[in-house]
């Protein structure tokens, strides 16, 4: 599995780079705060919303602490998704939050 630091995330959109990043925790959990443009998709409904993404998309999967992020990132992947689990998560996250 693809592995990606906060800081480099951080660092991409700072560039001004177009991220597919999915924030898959609890929706009460995004609600205090989540990366600009990320799209939240609690783990437990990835499954059920594989019919929205792109295989020809590159997606980074962010949850608190990257467990549930890479056990999502390893869901998709053996589904042929191309997918990025960013180390760490929210709680390495140090840039902006909305």
């Amino acid at each position: 599995m693809k592995e990606i630091t906060p800081r480099e995330v951080e660092k991409l959109l700072e560039e001004g780079k177009k991220l597919n990043i999915i924030d898959v925790r609890e929706v009460d959990e995004v609600a205090a705060g989540k990366i600009p443009s990320a799209v939240n998709i609690p783990l437990g409904f990835i499954e059920l919303r594989m019919d929205e993404l792109n295989k020809d998309t590159e997606y980074i999967m962010v949850c608190r602490s990257g467990g549930r992020s890479g056990r999502a990132a390893q869901l998709l992947e053996s589904e042929g998704f191309q997918v990025v689990n960013m180390t760490g998560g929210m709680l390495a996250w140090e840039g902006k939050v909305e």
